[in-house]
């Protein structure tokens, strides 16, 4: 008599056709998972799925639209199998919030909070009747406080954190099995800062952490079951600090010839 084998656990990953997201990849992978890979880049998406020993579905989307969400989260609604989603989608951008292109605030805000909103639901509505199941959200260290030139930025990481933090007591309640995290790196080796026009040179080398590492301290925490998840100890003591300062003394700081938190 012969049994089927147990189908493999999925794990959806948006903004992985590069950095973090790609890492996330290649670790699920070796971690036994087979991927959906979403991202707005098809051929970085067919080249990372080429190199990678799992089945892997690849879904081309732009997440800072409405046709992109929608596809996003049809994806998710018939994957039948789906252990894990990972909402990494997400870009940043410079200058005063009332001198910056308004289109690309109001794309940020899709992506980080209304696509990981959305994309959160159509997951824990498979996952939670299942009992069994994780998603994790990518946000940042600079979700802790703000900086003068990336409000947005922070503001929608600030939310992302709340949010994470919502959905975990709401599971705990029931009680659930499943897991939420905000993963929140602070200054990581990817495409991110380039983008953003960012001369990295003036980065402290010390403040750099490996996209692998981040990675690898998100899975572990995610067995142990934590939620805010802050890899670094550097970036542990200064999420701390920003959350605990006096905003009087964090508005100083932010000041022309003050030092930016």
């Amino acid at each position: 008599m012969t049994t089927e084998a147990a189908p493999r656990p999925v794990a959806l990953i948006t903004g992985a056709s590069s950095g973090i997201g790609a890492v996330f990849a290649r670790k699920l992978a070796a971690r036994g998972y087979d991927l959906i890979l979403l991202a707005r880049r098809e051929d970085r998406l067919r080249t990372l799925a080429a190199a990678l020993p799992v089945k892997v579905e690849t879904v081309t989307a732009d997440l800072s639209r409405e046709e992109g969400i929608a596809r996003a989260e049809r994806a998710i609604r018939e994957c039948p199998h789906l252990e894990l989603l990972v909402n990494n989608a997400g870009f940043g951008s410079g200058g005063r919030f009332w001198e910056a292109d308004i289109e690309g605030q109001r794309q940020m805000h899709e992506v980080h909070v209304m696509a990981t909103m959305r994309l959160a639901h159509a997951a824990l509505a498979q996952m939670v009747p299942r009992g069994r199941g994780a998603v994790i959200n990518v946000s940042s260290v600079a979700g802790f406080g703000q900086s003068p030139g990336s409000v947005s930025y922070c503001a929608t990481k600030a939310w992302i954190n709340s949010f994470t933090e919502g959905l975990d007591m709401e599971l705990r309640s029931l009680p659930s099995p499943v897991k939420v995290q905000a993963l929140c790196p602070g200054f990581t080796i990817t495409e991110f800062h380039q983008t953003l026009g960012m001369d990295t040179r003036k980065i402290p080398g010390f403040l750099w952490m490996k996209a692998e590492d981040v990675v690898e301290a998100s899975l572990k925490a995610l067995e142990r079951g934590e939620v805010i998840v802050i890899p670094g100890w550097i970036y542990k003591v200064g999420a701390f600090w920003m959350k605990h300062l006096p905003y009087a003394l964090k508005r100083r700081m932010g000041r022309p010839g003050g030092k930016r938190v």
